[in-house]
């Protein structure tokens, strides 16, 4: 039977990002950290293609500090990979907390989705512990990290992925990100969307907002 309108709009799915939703990032951290050791220093196009073929998990780790040590050849491996970790800090209590809450209620089919990469990956789990990330990840129905899937946002390939891997509807799905880009696409297929603003926003203040949540 067909729904109707009222019923197509109802949130029943929720589209989580990973940094600055849930983990807290020091995003200017790595471009400081890598002037101060090389002040002449520019983000160019190649170098942006080297971060988002690493994010689809396109190139291996490996490969990835290889490619930087070519640009920047005064600084070790191992240091690269401090400074590309450096972004990474730590899931704030309450979050975890507020997300174990919402998934033991089962009211909504939660998903993570997070442009991120092997490096973060590991560092996440570093800062916060092992059992910490496994606390956090088991509070999802589907777990989506770009260099798994090899996709990333803002395209739109990722957010057709997950519709269809999950058989929802985007009008049935809220998508949350820090990210306007990637809000704009989410909004283009229909997502309901919070663009949250973190330092002015918290994911916990989720269930406040004025979105049709089944009552």
């Amino acid at each position: 039977m067909k729904k109707n309108k009222e019923e197509q709009n109802t949130i029943k799915n929720i589209v989580f990002d990973f940094g600055d939703i849930f983990v807290d990032l020091d995003k200017p951290a790595s471009m400081r950290l890598i002037l101060e050791k090389q002040p002449d220093f520019i983000l160019t196009e190649e170098i942006i293609k080297i971060n988002n073929d690493y994010e689809k998990g396109l190139i291996t780790t490996e490969a990835f500090t290889n490619s930087y040590q070519k640009l920047i050849p005064n600084i070790d491996s191992n240091t690269l990979q401090e400074i590309w970790n450096a972004i990474i800090l730590k899931i704030p209590p309450h979050r975890l907390d507020f997300i174990e809450d919402l998934s033991s209620k089962k009211k909504y089919r939660l998903l993570l989705l997070s442009n991120t990469n092997e490096l973060h990956i590991q560092q996440v789990i570093k800062n916060n512990s092992l059992e910490n990330y496994n606390r956090f990840k088991k509070c999802f129905d589907k777990f989506y990290l770009s260099h798994e899937i090899n996709l990333r946002k803002p395209n739109r390939n990722i957010f057709e992925f997950v519709l269809n891997d999950n058989n929802i509807i985007a009008e049935e799905t809220l998508f949350i990100d820090d990210t306007l880009e990637h809000i704009e696409t989410a909004k283009q297929l229909g997502f309901h969307t919070w663009n949250l603003i973190p330092g002015k926003e918290d994911i916990t203040e989720l269930l406040k907002k004025e979105f049709p949540f089944p009552q």
